[in-house]
């Protein structure tokens, strides 16, 4: 038998995607009928949102292991092996044609506020390693006296808190060859290695202030990335914006109240640079067109710059040559006095290089 304990789903939190065959809304759930996104927004000019970057308590390089790789079942990635075998440094995490990019804090883990939706096959097996976690499984061993909890609404949904408390949101797949979409896409595997036994990261939700103005938020993704908000997924407390025909960024007001402080960022300043670093989570998402987004960011006075990456875009010329810039302020592009709804990074990548190639970080099979 397997042991799991049961959220009381209000206590944990307000959930944007439940199911694909309902979804809770102020803690129930409603029927919902899942619709491709390509169906009914057949113009979105973001092709997917590959990564998700957050950091990890530094020193804990066990835990990571033994909630990423040996509890979600995720597949080392290739270009970051080497860090496996030293105990330290940044971990990538894949999970079908996407990621998670776990560079070590400074030293501490970061939290995110709000929730990440993955699909797996089948959720029989996470229920397993959970069971044996609670038996001792010395595997799980790093995952003790941590934030880590797995509880479940039925069988087809697993609600996670990773060791630092970072919530996720497991489904299981009505279709996993169609999720996987290995003909699609991927990323690297290791040979010998089985792929990832997640296929899909579909929804990351984030928590926005009660009066953040979502129609807002929505404008500025269709205007600056082509990305329109998905209408049947919105709520009068949330909008669902498209991440290409498989995947959705959620905004949503906190479900802990109003007067509930929400932050996405971490700024530190050198006055040797011209933007301050920011050392919150960021987004990474590809786009049909990388110059007409960057010049659409520009005119609207968002681009920036992160100096704690290598890789920066000061001009429309080092974008492309990067195949890559960065934006962090969500502006509504009606207001006039633009003033900032929400910091949260984006890393805007391109999907082909200057001269037509693929861009070599791409996991689509074709662009």
């Amino acid at each position: 038998s397997v042991s799991v304990c049961v959220y009381n789903t209000q206590a944990f939190s307000i959930i944007h995607h439940a199911s694909r065959s309902s979804r809770i809304v102020d803690g129930s759930v409603a029927p919902f009928k899942w619709q491709l996104h390509a169906e009914s927004n057949p113009s979105c000019e973001v092709l997917l949102m590959d990564h998700f970057n957050i950091n990890h308590e530094k020193g804990r390089h066990d835990a990571l292991r033994a909630f990423y790789f040996d509890f979600l079942g995720c597949a080392i990635d290739p270009r970051k092996q080497e860090n496996i075998e030293l105990g330290n440094k940044t971990l990538w995490a894949n999970i079908g044609m996407h990621q998670f990019h776990l560079p070590e804090g400074k030293p501490d883990a970061q939290v995110f506020d709000g929730v990440i939706t993955l699909i797996h096959e089948d959720l029989s097996a996470l229920m397993e390693r959970y069971n044996d976690y609670l038996d001792g499984d010395e595997k799980f061993a790093p995952l003790k006296e941590t934030e880590f909890m797995v509880g479940v609404l039925d069988d087809s949904l697993l609600m996670v808190t990773d060791p630092w408390g970072t919530e996720f949101n497991i489904m299981s797949s009505d279709d996993p060859e169609e999720d996987r979409a290995s003909d699609v896409g991927a990323q690297p595997l290791i040979e010998g290695h089985k792929p990832s036994e997640g296929l899909k990261l579909e929804d990351l939700t984030v928590y926005v202030p009660h009066d953040a103005n979502l129609e807002g938020i929505g404008r500025f993704y269709q205007h600056v990335l082509g990305a329109p908000a998905i209408e049947e997924l919105g709520s009068e407390s949330s909008i669902s914006i498209s991440m290409g025909e498989r995947q959705t960024l959620t905004f949503q007001y906190h479900p802990d109240g109003p007067d509930t402080l929400v932050n996405h960022h971490d700024f530190s300043y050198d006055e040797q640079d011209e933007f301050p670093s920011n050392h919150g989570p960021h987004i990474s998402l590809y786009v049909t067109d990388l110059a007409k987004a960057y010049q659409s960011a520009a005119k609207l006075g968002v681009t920036y710059v992160n100096p704690r990456f290598k890789r920066r875009a000061y001009s429309e010329g080092e974008a492309l040559d990067q195949c890559m810039f960065r934006l962090i302020e969500i502006i509504d592009p009606l207001d006039e006095n633009k003033e900032v709804i929400l910091y949260l990074e984006h890393e805007v990548r391109s999907a082909k290089t200057r001269d037509g190639k693929k861009y070599k970080s791409c996991p689509l099979n074709e662009v």
